[in-house]
């Protein structure tokens, strides 16, 4: 594509208007689920926890095919993948909707996940390609813009589709968006394919990836309900991770061609804004699974309002994002991405001082200022990983940091489940010991529930959902304080990296 002009007028429009929904499907995909899964864990008789497999399987399978994209686009060509891995992923959502068991949803997320892989490195790239030198400032905060819509209309609308039709059709409302993408991304871009090169692809490294990440995400998700390293399976696994990932580390060294490069780590500011990068999005990631899932099991809330009370965190990046993208090279990204580290310390402090009590406006109140700091976290982290990457390396090092961010997130969401359910058990125990006959808080409340009519074991009943209840308040506080541990800690090791050019800077955003 590169020998050719740019695209101009309604034909430009209309690319980016296909490639856009493209991003949007795919970005809205992670989103709407959260939401989603109190209702599909419900509706194929799983628990909660089980049913953010849906999440995490989907993740992983995407993490591991990033690697692949650029050597995909070299033996198939970049429009031509991205024109298969949409409709692949519109495909997919059919199945994922159709699925009868939660073991047939997972299997058709690890489906759609891979496949979904390509589709946004891609269409950064293919939109970059075909916009004029002048205007790829504009393209890159279309594309910024686009991705971080999802986080707004995400929640609210997998709570709308969950609440007043069913969860598949939160997969069923891809098809009409990626018909339309495939479409119109295919009459637009006819001709303009990237030239077809067969190079070898690394098979022991992806196998060796593969293994010891899959086993890695089983492990982290199977844990608690096996009761970790007493079950001999959970150690099986592990002992499979360590080894596969161990061969692999050494495999990626001593190969001319790796799956993954390694040696872009000794960046100091690549490896400080990929430590970052995952880390942050991981926690980030986490709250975003487990702040829907508190609210619908514990507080009473349906789909919908737990949507509308997650979405507000989307608000500030979707009008700042484009800005900052333009203007951040004017500025030590290290002054922006602490600034947007202080953020989340002061909006996870905030969240964890909620009590039972808590109102829907003081839910979202941090929720929105917390978008300043996704604003200011997102793309000028990215920058400062490809601050000092030369343009043959670019590709390869997208994919390691985006590989690395997705990983986190899965993982992360694995973690904070297993941490949440462990305070809640915790917590329990504590309050419980509470509640007994010679307890005067005990007997005022049960003259309380007797005046209400209710007496005998029934009272005991309605005291101990109300213990879980307190102790699922807890254990959500002690997630969000323990973030606020974690963004303290980044908000010092940002500035471990070296001072970012502002030529450089601005270079690796455009």
């Amino acid at each position: 594509m590169a020998h050719l002009p740019p695209l101009t007028g309604s034909r430009l429009a209309l690319m980016t208007f296909s490639l856009s929904l493209a991003i949007f499907m795919n970005v809205l995909d992670v989103a709407i689920a959260n939401v989603a899964i109190p209702a599909i864990a419900g509706d194929l008789g799983v628990s909660s926890d089980n049913g953010t497999w849906v999440i995490t399987s989907f993740a992983v399978s995407q993490a591991i095919m990033l690697p692949l994209t650029g050597w995909l686009a070299r033996r198939i060509g970049e429009v031509r993948l991205f024109l298969i891995s949409t409709t692949l992923f519109t495909l997919a959502s059919v199945l994922c909707g159709l699925s009868e068991n939660l073991n047939m949803l997972i299997f058709f997320r690890v489906v759609q996940g891979a496949v979904s892989g390509p589709m946004i490195p891609l269409s950064q790239s293919i939109l970059l390609a075909n916009y004029p030198v002048e205007k790829r400032g504009l393209a890159t905060g279309i594309w910024a813009t686009t991705a971080v819509v999802g986080p707004i209309f995400g929640p609210i609308m997998g709570g709308v589709i969950t609440d007043n039709y069913s969860w598949p059709w939160i997969f069923y409302i891809n098809v009409p968006v990626g018909i339309f993408a495939v479409t119109f991304t295919m009459i637009t871009l006819i001709g303009r394919d990237t030239k077809i090169t067969k190079n070898p692809i690394d098979y022991i490294g992806l196998v060796l990836l593969t293994i010891g990440i899959s086993c890695l995400q089983i492990l982290l998700d199977k844990g608690q309900d096996l009761d970790w390293f007493h079950s001999h399976f959970i150690v099986t696994l592990s002992i499979i991770s360590i080894i596969s990932l161990s061969f692999l580390v050494v495999w990626l060294l001593t190969q001319c061609s790796p799956l993954i490069d390694l040696y872009l780590f000794t960046d100091k500011n690549f490896t400080i804004g990929v430590i970052s990068l995952t880390f942050g999005y991981m926690v980030y990631f986490s709250n975003v699974v487990i702040f829907p899932l508190w609210l619908q099991t514990q507080m009473g809330y349906t789909a919908t309002w737990a949507g509308l009370a997650a979405a507000p965190v989307g608000i500030l990046p979707f009008i700042l994002t484009p800005f900052i993208g333009n203007y951040m090279g004017k500025f030590d990204l290290r002054i922006i991405i602490s600034m947007g580290f202080f953020v989340f310390v002061l909006t996870s402090f905030w969240q964890s001082t909620f009590a039972t009590n808590v109102s829907f406006l003081q839910l979202i109140e941090p929720r929105f200022v917390q978008g300043l700091g996704i604003a200011f976290f997102f793309t000028p982290l990215i920058s400062m990983v490809l601050v000092n990457i030369s343009h043959a390396q670019m590709a390869s090092a997208l994919g390691l940091a985006n590989f690395c961010r997705i990983l986190g997130g899965s993982f992360g969401t694995s973690i904070s489940i297993t941490i949440w359910n462990h305070r809640e058990s915790l917590h329990q125990s504590h309050l419980v010991e509470h509640i007994n006959a010679y307890n005067p808080i005990t007997e005022q409340a049960m003259l309380q529930l007797q005046s209400l009519g209710i007496y005998g074991l029934k009272s005991f009943g309605v005291l101990y959902g109300t213990v879980i209840n307190q102790a699922y308040m807890l254990a959500t506080n002690d997630i969000f304080r323990l973030s606020t541990w974690v963004f303290m800690f980044l908000c010092i090791i940002i500035w471990c990296a070296k001072p970012a050019s502002k030529t450089l800077a601005l270079n690796a955003i455009h």
